[in-house]
Parts: C-alpha cells; structure tokens; sequence
C-alpha cells in the first residue's frame, strides 16, 4: 500500500547511505544466514527492529533497512541491498507499508521470512478523511472499538500503523518469536524466555494506557495523519486526522471547515504532529483555533526529536500527551 508520495531527493539519499552502510553485518556472510556464529536478521524498519533486538538479544545480529530519520514508506530498497537480504538468516518486515521491501523480498527470496501483518490483524482506518467529505460538520474518521471495515492481512485498503496498539504489538513480538526460534533452533529456549518478557512490558503498557486515559474529559484528538486508529480503537477514543493516512497531502476546504467544528464540539485543546512530517499544517490549523501542539510520535524511527530512546519510552511520552490533552486525571 503505497500511501504517501515519495519525496525523491529523500529517497535516494536514504538508498545512497543505506548502500553503504547497512547489512555490514552480512556483508561478511557465510552463507548460511549467520555472521560469525549469530543468526544475521533484516528488519524492514525500526518498530520491527526493536523487537528483533528485544527477542534476539545476544544471539543474533540486527540491521534496519531504514535508518534513523528516514520515513519507512519513502524507503527505496539497493540493488545490493536486495542481495543481501537473499543472505540473510531471518528478514522482519510488514507487508504493504515499504512497497520497495515487499518488491525486494520478492525478487531475493530470502529463506526465512516473518510478514508482522500475518500475526495479528490489519483494519481500515481513517481512509475517509482524504476526500473532500465533511460528514455532517463533525469532521472525519471515528477510531472507537467497534469500527467496521476489517480487512485481511494484505488488503491494500488496510492500516499498517499496528505497532502503535500494545496488544497487536504483542500479537507481532509472538510471532517473530517463533519465526527466531525457527531460523535458529539452537537458541530457542533464549528467544521463549525474551519474548514472555517483552511481552509482560507490553501487557503493562497495555495496562498503563488504559489507567492513563480512564477519568478523561474528552475522547477526541486532532493529529496530522491517521497513524492512531488501532490506538484510538483499543482505548475508545476518537482520531481526527487532518491528512488522513498521508500526512504530505493537503486537507480540503470541507476537511479543514469539519475539524474547525469538531474543535469546538469536543472542547479540543490540542493539535498533535510528528516529528519526521512537516508540522506546518498542524500549526496553522493550532493558530485558526487558538489551540497548543504537541508531539504524537507514530514511532516509525527513533531521531534526534523522539521524546524517549526506544519504542516503550516513546509510547509512555504519547500516553502523557494524550492524558494532557484529553484532561485525564
């Protein structure tokens, strides 16, 4: 699912680096998927990183084929990259959010490949939001539990963003889990005993989310694209996304004109962006409304700007934003 336009200058600076700088560990590959001794894994971008380095620990060798401060759906995947994932021992990726990895993948048919979309299951979210549709003055997508439109692990229509749900996350952790202690049996007892680990912390953030965001004063939140609708879902609030699911496309008139009413009905005192988009229409929508911004990270990369050093640390800085902007106690 293609969902943004490439950016090409980004592009293929991301690709020229990546070229020189990532998959070193395989470049001195054997040949059967390990680096001196260590299972080599490929992950396609950093939440599945994280968990690959959570379960792997010490027993593997990990690589992002995106790096720090790129953003994962402009990725534009090496010929060489594309060899070394046939080498690899283990690639991660997400089918439908990198259509250059899902190409690659294709054409390197590496041995062992875990598809993070087929652990759990992918919805449409927020898809509505991008035409010119003002639903009634109230603006657009509700992300509450019971939302309709499921679609299959694969659907082009389906929302990638299923690491920002801690549930779903730990769905994921589960299965590259096993797809570790597959590609490398000798070092199962290992990836068991980190994989219930990590996912107790996700069940505790899981946990914490739902205390957080109990005694609110408002269920709405205003953010630049629709990264949240697991997260709105899983919790009972209600994303209202200004770009619906490609945060560089301009909102219409109507859309701008829904969220003006949206604002006021809700009581909306915030406008949240991210930090590898541009924040300019979130400002300018914050500014029209006299509301603050702040920051909602969909934790596609850890940058220089990320309010924490990894995926848990940000996912607690987004409850404590979301807590200051709902008025939970």
């Amino acid at each position: 699912m293609n969902i943004r336009r490439l950016r090409p200058t980004t592009a293929l600076v991301g690709a020229a680096a990546l070229g020189l700088t990532t998959l070193t560990a395989c470049s001195s590959n054997t040949g059967d998927g390990r680096t001196d001794g260590k299972l080599d894994v490929v992950a396609s971008f950093y939440p599945l990183q994280f968990l690959a380095q959570r379960i792997g620990g010490d027993a593997i060798h990990v690589s992002s084929l995106t790096k720090p401060g790129v953003e994962p759906h402009d990725l534009e995947i090496s010929p060489r990259q594309t060899a070394d994932l046939s080498k690899a021992g283990l690639v991660v990726y997400l089918k439908g959010l990198q259509p250059s990895v899902d190409r690659a993948i294709g054409q390197a048919e590496p041995k062992h490949v875990a598809d993070a979309a087929s652990y759990t299951t992918l919805e449409d979210h927020g898809t509505e939001v991008e035409g010119d549709h003002d639903h009634g003055g109230e603006g657009g997508h509700k992300g509450e539990a019971g939302h309709e439109g499921h679609a299959h692990s694969g659907d082009a229509a389906a929302d990638p963003h299923i690491w920002l749900d801690p549930v779903r996350y730990a769905q994921v952790a589960k299965g590259v889990g096993k797809a570790l202690e597959k590609a490398d049996p000798d070092h199962a007892t290992t990836y068991k005993k980190n994989t219930t680990a990590l996912v107790k912390e996700l069940t505790t953030l899981d946990q914490d989310f739902r205390n957080g965001l109990k005694d609110r004063s408002s269920d709405t939140f205003i953010t630049t694209h629709a990264a949240f609708g697991y997260l709105a879902e899983r919790y009972g609030l209600r994303q209202e996304a200004i770009s619906g699911l490609d945060p560089e496309s301009e909102p219409s008139p109507a859309r701008i004109k829904g969220l003006h009413s949206v604002a006021k009905k809700d009581k909306v005192n915030t406008v949240f962006f991210e930090t590898l988009v541009s924040d300019r229409t979130a400002k300018t929508l914050a500014g029209d409304l006299h509301l603050r911004t702040d920051v909602l990270d969909p934790i596609e990369g850890i940058g220089d700007k990320s309010k924490g050093d990894d995926y848990l640390q940000v996912m607690r800085s987004n409850l404590k934003a979301l807590k200051k902007a709902l008025g939970a106690k």
